[in-house]
């Protein structure tokens, strides 16, 4: 089965999709803030560049998609029809690469939390997580 789009329309869809600045990713700053905590972001001196760090608790967070992370929830277990033999290689170098980065941050003396998208739909749950991680030091 060929693809819907052709190379150019489908080259502008992906360029569509962003690293940073993700509805996910702003959820999570917006609840951080709320809990009056300081964070920096996108740290390139830590390994995985995670998308949120808190410098003084040593804590770095990623905020993870569940398709493009490939979470074991219905939407990271979706995979598409076109293309599938790339796609499902990309995901596992994806995860393959995750734990790379969350094993070298630990041994750096990092904690490390993956917030998965899915888990955002409950703004008093993830609050609650994100409280538990900032009194945890």
């Amino acid at each position: 089965m060929t693809d819907v789009y052709g190379p150019e329309k489908r080259s502008a869809v992906m360029r569509r999709v962003k690293g940073r600045d993700t509805s996910p990713e702003l959820k999570v700053r917006k609840a951080l803030t709320k809990l009056g905590a300081r964070y920096r972001l996108h740290r390139k001196d830590l390994p995985g560049n995670p998308d949120i760090v808190l410098p003084g608790r040593r804590l770095a967070i990623f905020v993870h998609g569940c398709f493009w992370h490939g979470h074991d929830c219905a939407r990271g277990a979706r995979v598409p029809q076109q293309n599938r033999d790339y796609w499902v290689a990309k995901v596992e170098r994806n995860r393959a690469r995750d734990v790379r980065n969350l094993a070298a941050l630990e041994a750096a003396g990092w904690r490390a939390e993956v917030i998965w998208e899915c888990e955002l739909k409950d703004a008093a749950v993830l609050e609650a997580r994100l409280a538990a991680l900032l009194a945890a030091r």
